[in-house]
């Protein structure tokens, strides 16, 4: 399960060069990321995708975990894909909690 790149309404998506410079990584760090699945283009085309401007935080957050934790871009993707699992199930169980009230 990966981050699909989605217009949050309050800004356009943006081109793969200003997302790496918004995560503050090379270009190509960006693309590898892409390659493995972090997140996917919301616009554009196949020759020249769009993202969403959140996914700069996405690879931020990808980059912060192969720094502190040592983890290799794998291994980062699947740590951010089992966070977002976690925030999924914990709304889960709090939207559940709140029926129940």
């Amino acid at each position: 399960m990966h981050a699909v790149g989605q217009e949050d309404g309050t800004q356009p998506p943006v081109e793969l060069a200003l997302l790496a410079r918004r995560a503050g990584v090379r270009v190509s760090l960006v693309r590898r990321y892409h390659a493995f699945g972090l997140f996917d283009p919301s616009a554009g085309t196949s020759e020249a995708p769009l993202f969403a401007p959140s996914c700069a935080a996405r690879v931020a957050a990808a980059e912060r975990l192969r720094r502190d934790l040592g983890l290799n871009l794998a291994g980062a993707v699947l740590a951010c894909e089992l966070l977002d699992r976690i925030v999924e199930l914990e709304e889960r169980v709090g939207r559940r909690r709140g029926q129940a009230s």
